[in-house]
């Protein structure tokens, strides 16, 4: 990959330089010290990925990001070493369409080389997500079993999400009712140390409670659950969320289209399956069996996406019954109470 660099520090630039090139497989592309100069030069010369750092003097990460996807569209990745005390602002820029976020890893002493691999491991798994390729080229899920008898029943809303994801699930939970009678189940590709920030930052602007799923938890209504771990988050089938491994390959960490696998071998009731912005094609496949099953199937509308790509996915296969702006989400939700 050619990878860009944007950090206001020149150690921190020339520390990521050595991590991204001691791999062997990708190069610098180009670097900017400020978010201005980091527009100018994916104008010019737009790379696979984008190491973008949050707080910046100037133009901070966030409105480098927006301006970016606006005006070069590119994979970005945070990388900074305040995301915890700046959550609300990774969220923000993920909003905007950035694909994840990791902590700066340590450029320098006896544990460096230990700090570094998650960075490189999340490279990896972007160059996966990001390769251009037929839809449906490879399935990382099983094909759904016949539905079993489950001790579980009542309607569900499950969401699926990605680049752009925190903003639209912000937009669809601020509206909310306080007495919505369904659990709500989210699936969202973000790192697993960032998940509880972003249940918390969510919650704040949720008319209902919104919490990381737990194994052993059953979906309550009224209640937000959000997938908490790079693991998958699965409904077994005594009703109760489990994270599981498997499968293995899949890029998608926790994938939509596990999750709503499982929802169809063993939710009971009826299902709302909703689809918003994202990179990839997770939920796609698993969208359009739901809407053969009978569920309720809603894909986000191009026009509303940071990132149409997995909304576009199932839109192609025809597996979304509506494709909706995102601030029309919940009025479809509410009429189908």
């Amino acid at each position: 990959m050619r990878i860009a660099i944007v950090n206001d520090m020149p150690m921190a630039i020339e520390g990521l330089r050595r991590v991204i090139e001691s791999a062997g497989i990708h190069q610098v592309a180009w670097t900017a010290f400020n978010g201005h100069e980091a527009i100018d030069a994916c104008r010019e010369d737009v790379p696979d990925l984008v190491l973008m750092d949050i707080i910046m003097p100037g133009m901070n990460g966030v409105d480098t990001t927006r301006e970016i996807m606006r005006m070069s569209p590119c994979p970005i990745l945070l990388v900074t070493s305040s995301v915890n005390t700046n959550s609300a602002l990774v969220f923000e820029a993920m909003g905007c369409g950035a694909l994840d976020a990791i902590n700066t890893p340590v450029l320098t002493g006896n544990n460096a080389y230990g700090s570094q691999a998650p960075l490189l491991k999340k490279i990896a798994m972007l160059s996966i997500l990001t390769q251009p390729g037929p839809l449906g080229s490879q399935s990382h899920f099983n094909i759904a079993q016949p539905r079993k008898v489950s001790l579980v029943n009542g309607s569900l809303v499950a969401i699926g999400s990605s680049s752009g994801g925190p903003q639209a699930l912000a937009t669809i939970l601020q509206s909310i009712p306080d007495d919505f009678d369904s659990p709500i189940v989210i699936v969202q590709h973000v790192d697993v140390q960032f998940a509880h920030g972003l249940a918390e930052w969510l919650s704040t602007l949720s008319n209902i409670p919104v919490r990381i799923a737990c194994d052993g938890d059953r979906p309550v209504a009224g209640t937000v659950f959000l997938a908490g771990s790079d693991n998958h988050l699965i409904l077994a089938e005594n009703g109760t969320f489990h994270y599981s491994p498997i499968p293995r390959d899949t890029p998608y960490r926790p994938s939509v289209d596990v999750f709503w696998q499982s929802l169809e071998q063993h939710w009971k009731g009826r299902i709302t399956a909703i689809l918003l912005t994202g990179m990839g094609r997770d939920g796609a496949k698993s969208m359009l069996s739901l809407r053969q099953s009978g569920a309720y199937t809603i894909a986000q509308n191009e026009e509303t996406c940071a990132v149409y790509g997995m909304p576009k996915a199932a839109v192609d296969l025809d597996a979304a019954i509506d494709v909706l702006p995102i601030d029309d989400v919940v009025n479809a939700l509410l009429k189908k109470r």
